[in-house]
């Protein structure tokens, strides 16, 4: 400890700013209280010895016992993940040749017979691939589900896909789920009706040649396409509309409501649109064409995919919906999956054992 002498000292020496001890004073006074030079020659190598002998074995026993559990763990969580994965391959495998429907629509219903409930509208999401015959792949997929649903009596399916290219070829996609209804039903007779429309769009309700057919079967089906287009972008544009309707005096503000919004948009999105100047005969067909969905929103939502992922599917139709992803594998970035019937038959079988408690 420094004595209160040298430490005097040094103050003095401080304020006069260095003028009163030269330098060799100052060591003299600082000498006894530093170690000895032969001290600090022999710590430094004892502890650096110490340190040589003990770190690297602690680290490289710690290191292996890392590797070993990681090692452990991962063969382990790998080999039950295989064991999964081929499990549900193999029963997935077996209830797709057992549960086939041959395009057969009597098979079809067959099958979901003993379901206790079935949706009202159906709602798939589908993504195009990049294939150079994409276009015709998302066709037919939406042809066979457009099979499927109306031999299990559903009436309304929609269909989402992000692009919208759909909508930009929908007397295509008519003719294609036509010739596909014909190797499920035969000749046109016996066909169900086949209406498809998107929002902001007609009705596209094919007439037959030599005027009015009469059909042996009295089922329908009518098919929605819906985009991305049909999301934000509607709410934004009905935001739009209703400030301006209240900002020039013909809407009050009060009027607002959740209850005005939410028609709004069921009616943009899930009605077809009047003809400009309809015809007699057109006239006959605007009713049916208002009544054409019976539900806005969807029962049931299937992702044909490895993922639930809606992809901006319009959110105000999904409020109340059961949702259920087939699963599987992707490679990549594409994360699209066939769509298959045994996936559609366990969407239903899901939808018919699921508890709808409405938040309660």
């Amino acid at each position: 400890m420094v004595s209160q002498h040298d430490r005097e000292l040094f103050r003095n020496d401080i304020r006069s700013r260095g003028t009163k001890l030269s330098a060799a004073d100052r060591e003299s006074i600082l000498r006894p209280y530093l170690p000895d030079p032969s001290d600090l020659q022999r710590r430094p190598t004892q502890r650096h010895k110490k340190a040589h002998r003990k770190a690297p074995v602690r680290t490289f026993l710690k290191t292996q016992i890392h590797h070993i559990v990681y090692t452990f763990v991962h063969i382990f969580f790998g080999i039950i993940t295989r064991l999964i994965q081929s499990y549900q391959a193999v029963v997935h495998r077996i209830c797709a040749i057992i549960y086939y429907h041959h395009r057969t629509p009597e098979l079809i219903r067959k099958d979901v017979k003993g379901l206790k409930r079935l949706p009202e509208h159906l709602s798939v999401i589908l993504s195009i691939r990049k294939e150079d015959d994409a276009l015709a792949v998302l066709m037919d997929e939406v042809a066979e589900l457009a099979a499927w649903s109306v031999s299990s009596g559903i009436p309304v399916l929609s269909v989402y896909e992000r692009s919208g290219v759909l909508k930009s070829c929908i007397p295509i996609l008519h003719q294609a789920i036509t010739n596909k209804m014909c190797s499920y039903y035969g000749s046109p007779i016996q066909q169900p009706r086949l209406r498809l429309f998107a929002p902001h769009h007609p009705v596209y309700d094919q007439p037959q040649q030599g005027g009015c057919m009469v059909r042996n079967n009295n089922e329908s089906l009518t098919v929605l396409l819906l985009s991305a287009t049909d999301g934000r972008e509607t709410f934004v544009d009905l935001t739009k509309t209703l400030a301006e309707m209240s900002q020039s005096g013909k809407l009050l503000p009060e009027d607002i409501t959740m209850e005005l919004v939410d028609a709004e948009i069921s009616e943009i999105t899930t009605q077809p649109t009047r003809p400009s100047s309809p015809t007699s005969d057109e006239n006959k067909r605007i009713s049916d064409q208002i009544k054409l969905v019976a539900k806005p929103e969807p029962d049931l939502l299937l992702v044909f995919g490895p993922f639930l992922r809606l992809d901006g599917y319009p959110p105000w139709h999904i409020r109340l919906t059961e949702m259920f992803c087939t699963g599987g594998r992707s490679s990549g970035t594409n994360t699209s999956e066939a769509v298959e019937y045994h996936g559609f038959l366990r969407g239903l079988w899901h939808y018919a054992g699921a508890q709808m408690r409405f938040g309660r």
